[in-house]
């Protein structure tokens, strides 16, 4: 089974009331990658200024993007019955899974892995476990933080470095890392 590896621009914070602006996915075989996955989303709403700011994604730039329920069928075409990987799994996953739920009426599935609770695992001593922390703990440069397909390039280096951490634990199947990822912290150290 292969991991898609995801990252999501958003109109703000809340995954009811805010929408998807841009969404990259990695399919990724835990050594390679294979496909990727990339577009703008009209977000159907104003994008603030802040997030403009933030991620450089303007009105302008999304206003003939297609909007997220056109997208739908590709991107779980894409994604089939993959693991997503993510970093703060929870706001990507939540955020998409709560935009296909809205509108087709039916919630994903697939089991997820986040690299930022991989990281509170597996490197205890970073003081942060943000993307930026982590990327420079293991040298890695993100050309372009704040934009979805930057972020998921970055983050699949980085999950491929837990993947070898984990191999060293002896932590190789997905089932064991999805059990790995969820124990409290004191179990796995």
């Amino acid at each position: 089974m292969n991991y898609t590896v995801l990252d999501i621009e958003t109109t703000w914070l809340s995954k009811y009331k805010h929408k998807i602006t841009e969404i990259a996915a990695i399919k990724f075989d835990g050594n390679n990658i294979l496909w990727t996955f990339q577009t703008l989303v009209n977000p159907q709403r104003n994008i603030p200024t802040e997030i403009t700011k933030l991620t450089g994604i303007t009105n302008e730039m999304v206003a003939s993007a297609p909007i997220f329920s056109s997208i739908i069928p590709n991107f779980l075409n894409f994604v089939q019955d993959d693991i997503i990987v993510a970093h703060n799994a929870n706001f990507d996953y939540g955020f998409i899974s709560q935009n296909i739920y809205e509108n087709t009426g039916i919630w994903i599935q697939n089991q997820y892995l986040c690299t930022r609770k991989l990281a509170n695992r597996l490197l205890p001593h970073l003081p942060k476990k943000n993307l930026w922390t982590i990327c420079d703990f293991f040298w890695f440069q993100n050309e372009q933080a704040h934009r979805a397909m930057s972020d998921t390039k970055v983050t699949v280096q980085i999950f491929k470095e837990m993947l070898y951490l984990l191999n060293k634990k002896w932590i190789t199947q997905q089932i064991d890392i999805l059990q790995f990822q969820n124990k409290k912290i004191c179990d796995c150290l």
